[in-house]
């Protein structure tokens, strides 16, 4: 018999709490879905691809400029469990926030195992660095950034939302606490150590940050929905700026779609914040 890890929950039943793409029936499809859709909106818009922030092959970004003073900049941090996945497969979002007059920046970084998780969350610094450097060649002066991401994107995005340079945090089915990552199938790839665990988890190191919109689907795992709303309710128990929003019969992935509608709950939710 299998022994309890967590919240009442064995090995076999935490894998399966964390297992987005089965989940879903047909995940292989959603992802042809997406990276077709994402074809289209690079084909559509005049984007600067591949940008560097670092000498590592992965060290590497894609923007869109609207080409209009001051408007906000959404930066994108994609998901996969930090160890699968690229910004290509998720350029579709980028239509939500057009839509609404801003920049795009969809961000790559180095994926487990090749990083570790320490590595990754240096590189997102970088990122974020290397862009607030480059304002004035990328024609963002006056931009404010918005830090955003989905599931292990999330994840980084929460962990800057103290930055300095950061005005939003959009943070998309966030994964905030390691402790039972750590615990499922998902070390097999992460191989998290203890202070990783301590030191990266968002949820236990809620500090002053900027406004934060934290969204989840409605009809997610039961673990990704608990993860949002633990940090939103940790965040409102210290008086921190955030806004919570189930977004209504979304999956883990379809919540995605949702961010590319114009018209779609959480783009309306980010600017009204």
């Amino acid at each position: 018999m299998n022994s309890i890890l967590y919240k009442n929950m064995n090995k076999e039943e935490l894998d399966a709490a964390y297992n987005n793409t089965k989940a879903i029936d047909n995940f292989p499809e959603v992802l042809r879905d997406f990276q077709a859709r994402s074809l289209k909106t690079y084909n559509k818009h005049s984007w600067v691809r591949d940008l560097t922030y670092g000498n590592k092959p992965r060290q590497r970004f894609d923007f869109l400029s609207r080409g209009v003073a001051n408007a906000p900049t959404y930066i994108f941090i994609h998901g996969g469990y930090w160890s699968n996945c690229n910004k290509e497969d998720f350029a579709f979002i980028a239509e939500g926030p057009v839509a609404h007059g801003m920049n795009v920046i969809l961000a790559e970084y180095t994926l487990a195992p090749e990083a570790t998780m320490t590595d990754i969350v240096n590189e997102i610094k970088m990122l974020i660095e290397n862009v607030i450097a480059d304002k004035h060649k990328l024609g963002l002066s006056n931009s404010p950034l918005y830090l955003a991401g989905h599931s292990a994107g999330g994840h980084l995005s929460a962990l800057y939302r103290s930055h300095p340079g950061i005005t939003k945090v959009h943070t998309i089915s966030a994964l905030v606490d390691l402790k039972p990552i750590s615990l499922s199938w998902l070390q097999d790839n992460l191989k998290l150590t203890a202070e990783e665990i301590n030191k990266y988890s968002p949820l236990l190191h809620i500090q002053k940050g900027s406004p934060t919109l934290i969204s989840v689907g409605a009809s997610e795992l039961s673990e990704l929905v608990r993860h949002s709303t633990d940090y939103a309710v940790a965040c409102e128990k210290v008086g921190e700026n955030v806004g919570l929003i189930h977004v209504p019969q979304a999956t883990h992935f379809s919540i995605l779609t949702d961010l590319a509608d114009p018209n779609g709950w959480q783009i309306r939710a980010l600017m009204s914040m």
